[in-house]
């Protein structure tokens, strides 16, 4: 039996990562370069290469609060090694927390896709999407957020994808819908950073399904942050959820006398 991989070639004393050698890799060439190498299996290009440097930095961190960050904090207290305590913010990290990119990404190339096979304009199928989304009482992923008004890493993201021409059909629509959510729900859903991300990782015609590799890569070094921090500044054990638990179930009661 034979197990083919044309991602890495190991043999003694020479590795080969998608026909490079890998001392030729080592301090040459950017992480982001060597992700995208990995996922394309070509270098970028030096547009590309800067923009994946971008997206994976807009991914490093996002406070205490969510769910990955308190997983690993949570289990860095119990004592465990710091590989331990990292994979368990990695296994927080689905479609609710996280996740956006992916479907976000799924959706704005689905859209892009139906938009060219019915003939209609960017701002058309916009107003088509949220309609429908609207009747169906579905949740468009990658816009709104608990936090910002206004997230500062889609602002920085899309002026570079400006800049370095990447921006494409995929960011198009989704500026157009997120004006038309903003008319149907008669509140602001601003595009927040994974409906950014999704958005430019689709118009450099990346797979929807590596929209949560996006945010793994780049959320591991925040959260290998939060574990050192938590394993050297704090004592083990220590009270890191304040919400009170409340008891409801049965009564108390006393065992069943015997026959």
């Amino acid at each position: 039996m034979e197990w083919k991989t044309s991602i890495t070639k190991v043999e003694p004393n020479h590795l080969v990562t998608r026909g490079y050698r890998q001392e030729d890799l080592i301090g040459n060439i950017p992480f982001a370069h060597v992700v995208y190498l990995l996922l394309r299996g070509e270098l970028p290009s030096k547009e590309y290469g800067r923009m994946m440097d971008a997206i994976i930095t807009a991914c490093i961190d996002h406070g205490v609060t969510p769910p990955s960050s308190i997983a690993a904090r949570v289990v860095a207290s119990g004592g465990v090694p710091l590989p331990t305590a990292v994979a368990a913010g990695i296994l927080a990290i689905g479609d609710a927390h996280g996740g956006a990119i992916e479907k976000g990404a799924k959706f704005l190339q689905e859209g892009i896709v139906r938009m060219k096979e019915e003939g209609k304009t960017i701002e058309e199928i916009a107003e088509i999407l949220v309609e429908e989304a609207r009747e169906k009482k579905e949740r468009i992923l990658g816009f709104g957020h608990r936090v910002h008004t206004s997230d500062p890493r889609t602002r920085r993201l899309f002026t570079l994808a400006e800049e370095l021409d990447i921006a494409g059909e995929h960011v198009e629509l989704s500026k157009a819908i997120e004006k038309k959510l903003e008319i149907s729900t008669g509140r602001k859903l601003p595009i927040n950073v994974d409906g950014a991300i999704a958005a430019i990782i689709s118009d450099m015609d990346f797979d929807w399904r590596l929209g949560k590799a996006f945010f793994l890569i780049g959320r591991v070094a925040g959260l290998v942050a939060h574990v050192y921090e938590e394993q050297t500044m704090f004592k083990p054990m220590r009270k890191l959820v304040e919400v009170p638990a409340i008891y409801d179930g049965v009564e108390e009661g006393d065992l069943p006398a015997e026959d």
